[in-house]
C-alpha cells in the first residue's frame, strides 16, 4: 500500500511550481499504479494554455473558480469547486483562474514528476518504468 500526504511532497522533487501553478505529485509513474495523481495550485489571475498530445488528464476542482476554454472551438466552461473536466481528445485549452483554484489531477500514461509544459503546453512522453508490484 501507498499512502502519502501532500505535507510529506512539499519542498521535494515530487512538488514543481511555475509562475502559474504549483503541483504535488503524489502517485508516478515509478508506483507502477498506471496513471499519476497530483494535487495542482493554480495560481488566481494566471491564464495558462495547455495541450496534453501525449497524456489523457481529467482534473476536479476541489476548490476555487475559474474557466477552462476549448480553443478549438472557443466554448467556455465554467469550473468551481465539485467541477470535473476531462481533457479525452488531447484538446488544446485555456485554463483562467479568477481565484486560486485546488485541482486533483489524474493523468495517464502517468507522469513521471519533473513535467512542465513544453513550447506545444504539452508534457513529453516518458518510457513506463513501473515498479514490480
Amino acid at each position: 500500500m501507498i499512502v502519502r500526504s501532500v505535507e510529506q511532497i512539499m519542498g521535494t522533487e515530487a512538488e514543481v511550481s511555475t509562475p502559474n501553478w504549483t503541483s504535488r505529485r503524489l502517485l508516478l509513474q515509478q508506483d507502477g499504479m498506471g496513471f499519476s495523481f497530483h494535487e495542482t495550485i493554480i495560481h488566481a489571475g494566471t491564464e495558462t494554455h495547455m495541450r496534453y498530445l501525449n497524456h489523457l488528464e481529467a482534473v476536479y476542482c476541489i476548490e476555487g473558480d475559474g474557466e477552462v476554454e476549448t480553443v478549438e472551438d472557443g466554448k467556455i466552461y465554467a469550473v468551481r469547486a465539485g467541477t470535473i473536466y476531462a481533457l479525452d481528445r488531447h484538446d488544446h485549452h485555456i485554463l483562467r483562474a479568477k481565484t486560486d483554484m485546488r485541482m486533483a489531477c489524474v493523468f495517464n500514461p502517468p507522469c513521471t514528476g519533473q513535467e512542465v509544459h513544453d513550447e506545444n503546453g504539452a508534457y513529453p512522453l516518458e518510457e513506463v518504468q513501473e515498479n514490480p508490484v
